[in-house]
């Protein structure tokens, strides 16, 4: 079967996420490839919303973490404060799955602002639960589309902590989870060294070249020495994702490519 790249960088997003694993998880991109593990390779996967539901099983994909369909779903819906303080704060939570509008060689995150904090270009939604998610999972996965105005060499602002400035800055900064393990694009999937923490391509798209992933970073970045390529999405998994969109397009009166 066919494909676009939205669709690999939202598989190979998918796969990443242990069957069993507790996540809690972003609202769009990573709720749809959370929940895409679930009706595949996952389906043991406890999904934790801001709000309060934990072991969403949502039908549709939800607008906000506000969405009825969450708590419906759910396997029991608790405070917000209990959400943050024992599920995460209490290390409770396995991976964090979020998006971004900008991102850094450290897995640094902005969805702040773009331009000046006082005078910006765009003012984004801004940090929600975010920055306690990078700083109290285990692990944090980070899933958006990949371009040089996404991926730069310095953050308008650091809305959520990564791998801070690399090297030991997020042992010294107090955070006790691991911090971002993986950025996947819908072009490569990116993973931080050992020492330095600084994301470099481990895993290409199948057709993509290094030219594209270097054209579509802001910084000078950096290939593995064995750089894998992404198997291609199955036509189980490609199912299971189209019909969790048309679905969501359905219910919320949009056009299939808008879900």
């Amino acid at each position: 079967m066919t494909y676009t790249t939205s669709e690999m960088m939202t598989v190979a997003a998918a796969r990443r996420l242990k069957n069993g694993s507790v996540c809690f998880v972003g609202i769009g991109l990573p709720s749809k490839a959370a929940n895409l593990a679930r009706l595949t390779s996952s389906p043991d996967v406890v999904l934790i919303y801001e709000s309060g539901p934990i072991g969403a099983k949502p039908n549709v994909l939800p607008l906000s973490i506000g969405d009825g369909e969450l708590a419906e779903t759910a396997d029991t819906v608790v405070s917000t404060s209990e959400i943050f303080r024992y599920w995460l704060q209490g290390g409770r939570v396995d991976v964090g799955f979020l998006g971004a509008a900008q991102v850094d060689r450290f897995g640094n995150i902005n969805t702040t602002v773009v331009g000046d904090y006082h005078n910006p270009k765009v003012r984004l939604p801004g940090a929600g639960g975010a920055p306690e998610i990078a700083g109290s999972a285990k692990q944090v996965l980070i899933i958006l589309k990949q371009s040089a105005r996404a991926f730069v060499n310095k953050l308008d602002f650091v809305t959520s902590v990564g791998h801070g400035e690399g090297g030991d800055s997020r042992k010294r900064l107090g955070l006790p989870g691991a911090g971002p393990v993986g950025i996947i694009t819908d072009l490569c999937i990116m993973e931080p060294e050992a020492d330095t923490h600084e994301f470099v391509v481990t895993t290409l798209h199948p057709g993509v070249t290094r030219e594209q992933v270097i054209a579509a970073t802001g910084w000078d970045v950096r290939f593995a020495d064995n750089v894998a390529v992404s198997e291609a999405p199955s036509e189980y998994e490609l199912n299971a994702l189209r019909d969790l969109e048309a679905r969501t397009a359905a219910a919320h009166g949009q056009a299939p490519g808008e879900a």
